[in-house]
């Protein structure tokens, strides 16, 4: 699963980054080292007026259209890529509302013989941004009338690399398949279905972190610093 990650780059910054054309708001946006489920996350789509890229920010924890109330979206932070396309909550959302959520890292925890479990972060190896497969939705139904619109992480097995430290991993997305993914009138089926798959262990890092992660409450430059110091590797 994917359940933390990190989002260290400005709005400005990925407006660029993500060849986003039109960005009126620019929010806020400091630098992320353990964003949580429930929390307000960057992400791009296409904006169906002019079908364009847009840059906003949705709830983490889809809410599908349908539901009754907004609860069932903390257990819908992410979606796997095995049943994605059979799943009420994500099958609409898969042919009709795709989405990059933007990120730099993301934390997985490997189970100990003794003792907590381990947190990694993993990144690419050049440590630059990259991009989440997600969904999202809209959902109209809250009580004080306001629209909300959340956003899921597709998972699917992890690659070789990853395989000792959590057997899932996010679906991460090479740049040349953003297009692809974003477009929901040209692209269905196979074509999407050839995108979740893990990312080359070669192309990624992971070095065990302090455990001082497991709490939300800290979100510092520390959460990714390397365990004693040292630059390991799993």
């Amino acid at each position: 699963m994917c359940g933390r990650y990190t989002q260290r780059r400005s709005w400005s910054e990925l407006v660029r980054l993500y060849r986003i054309t039109d960005s009126p708001e620019r929010p806020n946006l400091p630098p992320r080292y353990n964003i949580a489920p429930t929390q307000d996350v960057p992400a791009v789509r296409i904006r169906p007026s002019d079908e364009e890229r847009e840059l906003v920010l949705l709830r983490w924890g889809l809410v599908p259209s349908w539901a009754k109330d907004a609860d069932i979206g903390v257990r819908m932070i992410n979606a796997r890529a095995e049943t994605v396309a059979e799943k009420p909550s994500f099958r609409n959302a898969l042919k009709r509302r795709r989405c990059l959520i933007v990120a730099d890292g993301f934390y997985e925890w490997q189970k100990q013989h003794q003792g907590p479990k381990q947190p990694y972060w993993i990144t690419l190896m050049g440590k630059e941004p990259f991009a989440f497969a997600g969904l999202w939705e809209r959902w109209d139904r809250a009580p004080n009338g306001t629209a909300l619109e959340t956003c899921t992480i597709i998972t699917t097995g992890a690659n070789e690399l990853l395989r000792s430290v959590h057997d899932r991993m996010p679906v991460i997305l090479s740049p040349d398949a953003y297009d692809i993914w974003l477009d929901v009138e040209s692209y269905q089926g196979r074509e999407v279905a050839d995108l979740l798959r893990p990312y080359p262990s070669e192309a990624l890092m992971a070095r065990p972190v302090s455990r001082r992660v497991n709490n939300v409450a800290n979100d510092d430059p520390e959460c990714i610093e390397p365990l004693g110091g040292k630059e390991a590797t799993v």
